[in-house]
């Protein structure tokens, strides 16, 4: 699972020049911006697509939190938790609905009865869905950026009937309905999900908890299928793949209703972007020198009227100043900023490649060895998702075991990703980034460790290190990347990473041939692989931007110290 997982839509705070660098002494030294930079989802960069540029430039495009009532705006986010949850992730929770799948003869007639051919397939459709999910999250932010959320929700339900008609008549059909139907399915998650990150700005005080009760509800949405397979098994079948997935139709039809009758068409604005867009200029200052000059040289009348258009326009800037104030709280923009810039000075890596080319980004090692240890990761993670049951029926030799930690899995993935929420953005504002790579490295090699270890209370604790390492983990690389690369260009950036680890994931199918054919059932070699090759590439990132990071500090004291000289 990988949709992108932040705790903030845009900073108040710019990384200077180089020539200002040297001047300052560190990156640190910087200050907030006239504009916030807004994070962009969008993966081309902004030369190649100015629709980013004039939506920046021209924020009317969006619309303030303030010309929406705040009961609407409250109804807008409790609508989008409720289709988050059963929409954004539902595919993910593959490992409840596989052993349905199986018991009700998917792939069976195509494979001959051959058990293993069964579970290749199976485990190719949800290859697919893993991929297009990590895949699509790259047109989703461009559609977003130029059509506006309404239209990337309308297209995620279109996506979600598609999938549901697949799976439902999927036995009645002379073709492969099963992996397109999962497509569509995976499909529909990240055009409901990220389209629904811009309501974060409905209550800026508030956005790190709406955006955390977003991520909430994606977590938790893995947990439909497992609902369903207790329907399935309390009615003994009777309440099978065909019902569940025409009663599912609902799902699409109510997120259809609410994007066109409660939920915003526009993106609402970022903080910095209402400020920029309700504060005159002066060029435009109706009261400035030249009006009262200009006013000198007509009639009496004329002078009039102008004085009293500046009294309505004065009146209603200070109106929407008092709205917008009440909506952000006391909280500035220089102490929004002052409190970023605590949190990204204690990252040690903040700022390091933001006045780099996206090109210049990618070819860095700071974007290689991410992107390594992404594609490893991420094969891994949705390859044990994939296989877990039959890993543990091999390593306890017990199908019975095997089914029980199957069980326990499924409900646990979804508890993982909620409970695991509050202490993820306390972790990531609190600690370096070496600390949290570190953190990543350790935790995968133990779950290593304990994937290979043919003891049941080893597998227990391998699936709770597992589901709570899992959100940590994709939120700590999408942080790393904004941290390192910058909101301006984290869409073509960590859309590249996501991308490049998503097509790699077909490698699973290459896995499973392993696991089944070459080493006869036998999953440890395949996990003592993958085991490796994470500990490697681990080492090696940590390595580096512990290296890196203690090369920043000391250019930073060096300039500083210089500063103090004059």
């Amino acid at each position: 699972m990988s949709l992108p997982r932040v705790g903030s839509l845009e900073t108040f705070l710019s990384v200077p020049t180089e020539g200002e660098r040297s001047r300052a002494g560190s990156i640190s030294s910087t200050v907030p911006s006239i504009r916030a930079h807004r994070l962009s989802f969008n993966p081309l960069p902004e030369s190649w697509d100015p629709v980013i540029a004039r939506d920046v430039d021209h924020p009317a495009q969006t619309i303030g939190a303030f010309e929406v009532p705040q009961w609407k705006r409250i109804l807008q986010i409790v609508c989008a938790v409720i289709y988050c949850f059963f929409a954004a992730g539902v595919v993910f929770g593959y490992a409840a609905i596989k052993p349905i799948l199986k018991q009700t003869g998917a792939y069976r007639e195509i494979c001959e009865g051959d058990d293993i051919c069964v579970e290749i397939r199976l485990n190719l459709m949800f290859t697919v869905a893993a991929v297009a999910t990590n895949v699509a999250a790259l047109p989703v932010g461009a559609i977003l950026d130029h059509y506006g959320p309404r239209v990337c929700g309308l297209l995620g339900a279109l996506c979600l009937v598609i999938g549901s008609l697949f799976m439902a008549f999927a036995e009645r059909v002379a073709f492969d309905a099963l992996l397109p139907g999962y497509l569509f399915l995976a499909l529909g998650g990240p055009f409901t999900y990220i389209s629904s990150f811009q309501l974060s700005n409905a209550f800026p005080q508030h956005s790190g908890f709406i955006l955390a009760l977003l991520t909430g509800a994606f977590d938790a949405s893995s947990a439909l299928f497992l609902l369903y397979r207790i329907i399935f098994q309390n009615t003994n079948g009777a309440f099978g793949l065909q019902q569940f997935f025409l009663a599912y139709l609902v799902v699409p039809v109510m997120i259809t209703v609410m994007q066109l009758t409660i939920l915003p068409k526009q993106s609402y604005k970022t903080v910095g972007e209402m400020i920029v867009d309700y504060e005159p200029a002066s060029r435009d200052d109706p009261f400035g020198s030249s009006a009262i000059e200009a006013d000198d040289q007509v009639d009496e009348e004329t002078a009039l009227l102008r004085e009293t258009q500046r009294q309505e326009q004065r009146e209603h800037q200070e109106n929407i100043a008092h709205e917008i104030e009440e909506l952000l709280g006391s909280e500035t923009a220089d102490k929004q900023a002052q409190r970023e810039e605590e949190t990204n000075n204690r990252s040690g890596v903040w700022g390091v490649m933001h006045n780099h080319t996206a090109l210049q980004q990618i070819r860095s090692p700071w974007f290689v060895l991410i992107c390594l240890f992404t594609v490893v990761q991420m094969t891994r993670i949705n390859y044990f998702v994939a296989t877990i049951r039959s890993q543990y029926t091999a390593i306890l030799g017990s199908l019975e075991k095997a089914v029980e930690i199957n069980s326990f899995f499924d409900l646990a993935l979804p508890l993982g990703g909620i409970i695991s929420i509050p202490c993820i953005g306390v972790i990531l504002d609190h600690t370096s980034t070496v600390a949290v790579l570190t953190t990543l490295v350790t935790t995968a090699t133990a779950i290593g460790i304990l994937g290979i270890l043919p003891f049941e209370w080893a597998a227990y604790a391998n699936i709770v290190l597992f589901v709570l390492y899992r959100p940590f983990y994709y939120t700590a690389v999408s942080d790393y990347s904004a941290k390192v690369f910058g909101f301006q260009t984290f869409g073509t950036v960590y859309g590249t990473i996501i991308c490049l680890a998503g097509l790699l994931n077909f490698s699973q199918s290459g896995l499973d041939y392993l696991f089944h054919e070459t080493f006869h059932g036998d999953p440890v070699p395949v996990n003592v692989m993958l085991f490796m090759l994470t500990l490697v590439i681990g080492i090696c990132l940590v390595s580096y931007v512990a290296l890196q990071t203690r090369w920043l500090r000391m250019k930073r004291e060096a300039g500083n110290a210089y500063n103090r000289g004059f």
